[in-house]
């Protein structure tokens, strides 16, 4: 049954994450340290991937731009959701809400294919090392991530545009911490069947596409690296993709359990807890992971802050 009660909305206002007051401070204060050490962290990775000459291999060039999506989708939510923790009510203009939409499909879009690519970049650096170079060449890598990237802006687009070009029946107040599609659909007056059904499209083509590259260079990666004889061989094969097959556990598993459930499991806090876990904690995650389990990294770190010691000193 259609609402017809159309009314202009020139703003909308987040509920947030609790309405606890005792709650406000404390998580405010733990939010706003992970959301710090997030941008340090895939900045740090951003820069160091750029200036050291070390790091200007395939891998690292998907790493900066991981690091670069991970900056990009939790800056267009954290900021906003921060400041839910310090004011009585928290609104965004109707078209920050859609640009805040925009950008985060865009940036968790690209991640996915991101990720795809770079578990193709270890199949082909573990199963045909000596084609590596010319496999992996920069008009290649460049290729894997500017197709996502221009997809993905498209993908926002067409969801964003068709949202906003319905109307919405006054009632203002999202049932989150941004401006997220699901809880902007309920507030829409019209029928929303096209865009819920243009919204699963993308979502199944995204997931299903990226996770089969992800399952199937992994399959072939798994198979070659039992090929190896010596235990010492297969172990600095496993210690290659180690880090990144983390990444994709935590990022797919989350996406998985926050899409994938059946509708009547769903609850507001629940989806809210998954969403701060994919949108502010795996941005944490992700570069930790890679500096503490990577070498290279680790040892860019280190020649940084002996170049910056030197200076100072």
């Amino acid at each position: 049954m259609e609402k017809h009660n159309f009314t202009a909305v020139s703003e909308f206002i987040f509920m947030g994450i609790t309405e606890c007051p005792e709650l406000q401070v404390p998580l405010f204060v733990l939010f706003l340290i992970i959301y710090a050490i997030s941008v340090l962290g895939n900045s740090g990775m951003i820069i160091f991937t750029i200036v050291d000459s070390r790091l200007q291999t395939p891998m690292y060039f998907f790493l900066r731009h991981l690091a670069l999506t991970d900056l990009g989708y939790s800056t267009a939510v954290g900021p906003k959701m921060l400041l839910n923790f310090v004011v009585d009510q928290n609104p965004i203009s109707y078209y920050g809400c859609a640009t805040q939409l925009a950008f985060f499909i865009m940036f968790i879009g690209s991640e996915l294919f991101i990720l795809s690519a770079m578990s193709y970049d270890r199949y082909v650096a573990i199963c045909n090392p000596l084609r590596y170079k010319v496999t992996m060449s920069q008009q290649v890598c460049w290729a894997l991530v500017a197709i996502p990237y221009l997809y993905c802006t498209f993908m926002s687009l067409i969801v964003t545009i068709k949202i906003f070009t319905l109307p919405f029946c006054g009632y203002n107040v999202i049932s989150h911490f941004y401006c997220e599609s699901l809880p902007l659909l309920s507030l829409l007056c019209s029928n929303t069947h096209e865009i819920e059904l243009i919204i699963l499209v993308f979502s199944a083509i995204n997931l299903i596409s990226s996770l089969l590259i992800v399952l199937v260079s992994y399959l072939l990666l798994l198979i070659a690296i039992l090929r190896i004889n010596s235990a010492e061989g297969r172990c600095k094969a496993f210690s290659t993709c180690g880090s990144h097959l983390t990444v994709v556990i935590v990022f797919y598993g989350t996406l998985i359990f926050m899409y994938v459930q059946p509708k009547s499991s769903h609850s507001s806090d629940t989806d809210k807890v998954a969403s701060i876990f994919y949108t502010l904690v795996i941005p944490l995650l992700n570069p930790l992971i890679y500096s503490l389990k990577n070498k290279d990294v680790k040892y860019a770190l280190q020649r940084t802050w002996k170049k910056i010691y030197s200076i100072f000193s």
